[in-house]
């Protein structure tokens, strides 16, 4: 038989290692393999460790060898197997979204943190996720404080149908809207408005990797040199009318703009603006309130 057709588990695993270690290095390449037998066979690290001497082969070992060449083109893994998880939740994803960050979690808990005692007393706040892409914002929230009422914007429309399927999977009903934010209006009040919208300069290109640059969408990644917060300001100004006194605001940043962020909130007269770093000590967040007019 050849020997593509049947290969130790052990050894699939050092195939990986050594194909992926140039683009990765060896200890992601290791856990993208993790990562992969979990998708493909069902076996976590535990078993994968007991079982490292399993002789694979026919159509599972197929299998594996076509992710590990679609892997091998740059290809992220989630795009790969077509889903992640984000928060807890289980999430399909394509070339259409963004693949959700782990530091996109700290702003989700951020929220939560900050809503906490709405949900405790069953006040049921107004949110809106604005470019919500996956609706992995948007759907957290609502899992967690499921008496809030959600809105989900993005001018993408496979954009919105991915978040749509998202919201199904998790058993989840928010409201979906397919629009841009530049020109967006609404006569609907929120309690609270959430974004985590482009702001990767065009001159930052240089310095990402390839993985993202060749497969993730444009759309959702960067914006002009020359206008960095051209949607934190289109966003600013949406909530200023929207929002409900006292209401809160939250983005995720440019981690090199936080100093612009705080100036541009301040000319734009929303109160107690707080910059938060990331789990890296980037500064990665910020949380601030519509002021009593």
């Amino acid at each position: 038989m050849n020997y593509f057709y049947r290969m130790k588990l052990k050894d699939l695993a050092e195939q990986f290692n050594h194909s992926l270690g140039d683009i990765y290095g060896p200890e992601e390449g290791y856990a993208i393999f993790l990562l992969t037998i979990d998708n493909v066979l069902g076996y976590n690290k535990s078993q994968y460790l007991l079982k490292r001497e399993e002789v694979l082969k026919g159509e599972q070992l197929d299998k594996l060898h076509g992710v590990l060449a679609e892997l091998k083109s740059g290809k992220p893994l989630q795009y790969v197997l077509g889903e992640t998880e984000f928060y807890g939740l289980p999430y399909k994803v394509s070339p259409a979204v963004l693949i959700p960050r782990p530091e996109t979690e700290e702003l989700v808990e951020w929220v939560i943190e900050s809503c906490a005692l709405a949900e405790t007393t069953g006040s049921g706040l107004r949110i809106i996720d604005i470019g919500t892409g996956s609706g992995c914002i948007a759907i957290s929230l609502k899992k967690h404080l499921p008496a809030s009422r959600l809105s989900a914007l993005d001018v993408s429309k496979e954009a919105i149908e991915v978040a749509k399927a998202n919201a199904t999977l998790n058993q989840l009903d928010i409201n979906f809207i397919n629009d841009d934010i530049r020109t967006f209006t609404s006569n609907q009040k929120f309690d609270v408005i959430v974004s985590n919208p482009p702001y990767i300069t065009v001159r930052e290109k240089e310095d990402m990797h390839n993985n993202v640059l060749d497969h993730e969408p444009h759309l959702a990644l960067f914006v002009a040199n020359e206008k960095p917060l051209e949607f934190y300001e289109a966003i600013a100004d949406f909530a200023w009318l929207t929002l409900s006194d006292m209401g809160l605001l939250f983005f995720e940043i440019n981690e090199h703009l936080g100093k612009e962020m705080i100036e541009m909130l301040s000319a734009k007269s929303f109160v107690n603006i707080e910059l938060r770093k990331d789990m890296q000590g980037k500064d990665r967040m910020i949380r601030c309130k519509k002021a009593l007019i």
